[in-house]
């Protein structure tokens, strides 16, 4: 009888770990499925060779536990996140050369940002001369510097179209970008997930979100440690919208003026 107990146990225990390898190795899997879509997109001549463009992306855009992609927290460091956090999400790190959709918001909402006016006051942050790249190493966790920055454009439909063949290097925040409109300004204060390096395929109008939903886009995942190296630029000529209603710039038009970039101080 105790001989039937021991072996009971013992059955029992090794179907514990069975399951929870099992329940492991599930947890390690991409929830990201492959989209045919993406496959059949050829790639856009390259934009800005040799460099990088400096832009800002919120929680529209990555997310966790939504569409299109439904990462998990651990995926975009979101059970991480705090002030001056710049890791790389742990999702693209592991898949770098990989194809997949982003989201990019609703009119008012937006989730892709270009920056335009770097402020003179972050060159003094350190550890670099260079105001954007103290931006990137985290302004040593403040936030004193990141209120009612200029010119945080926020980017709709032609903006997106515009950056087709660019490799971007972005800050993602753990929640939304706050806008005013009259002067155009940005607050970039608030917790960060951490940098992300993509570049852009292709953008597509949605036809699966509201009336005001912004293209989704096609990106191609690339590695922080080669792209965080190149230099940095800014989209200058970024479309500037009237109002957080205006335009209603949701379809990517077929044609547009060419990127302007410039040197990002």
């Amino acid at each position: 009888m105790q001989l039937q107990k021991k072996y009971g146990l013992s059955l029992l225990l090794i179907a514990s770990l069975v399951t929870l390898s099992f329940a492991t190795s599930c947890e390690k899997e991409d929830r990201v499925k492959d989209d045919k879509e993406l496959e059949n997109i050829d790639d856009p001549d390259p934009i800005l060779r040799g460099g990088a463009l400096f832009l800002v992306i919120d929680e529209e855009s990555i997310d966790d536990d939504e569409r299109p992609n439904n990462f998990r927290d651990s995926d975009i460091n979101d059970d991480l996140a705090e002030v001056g956090f710049r890791e790389p999400l742990p999702y693209f790190v592991r898949n770098v050369g990989k194809r997949i959709w982003l989201y990019t918001g609703q009119v008012g909402d937006e989730g892709w940002f270009a920056p335009k006016t770097i402020p003179s006051s972050w060159e003094n942050v350190g550890p670099t001369g260079n105001g954007t790249r103290n931006f990137f190493a985290g302004m040593n966790g403040s936030e004193d510097l990141l209120d009612e920055i200029p010119n945080v454009t926020p980017l709709r439909a032609t903006g997106l179209a515009m950056l087709k063949g660019v490799t971007i290097y972005a800050v993602v925040y753990d929640s939304d970008i706050s806008i005013n409109y009259d002067p155009l300004e940005g607050s970039l204060k608030g917790s960060t997930l951490g940098v992300v390096a993509l570049t852009v395929l292709d953008v597509v109008k949605r036809t699966d979100g509201s009336s005001s939903s912004l293209p989704k886009v096609a990106v191609r995942i690339e590695s922080v440690n080669e792209v965080s190296n190149l230099p940095l630029s800014l989209f200058s000529n970024a479309p500037v919208p009237r109002s957080s209603s205006e335009p209603k710039d949701i379809t990517p038009p077929a044609n547009y003026d060419s990127p302007v970039f410039t040197d990002a101080p």
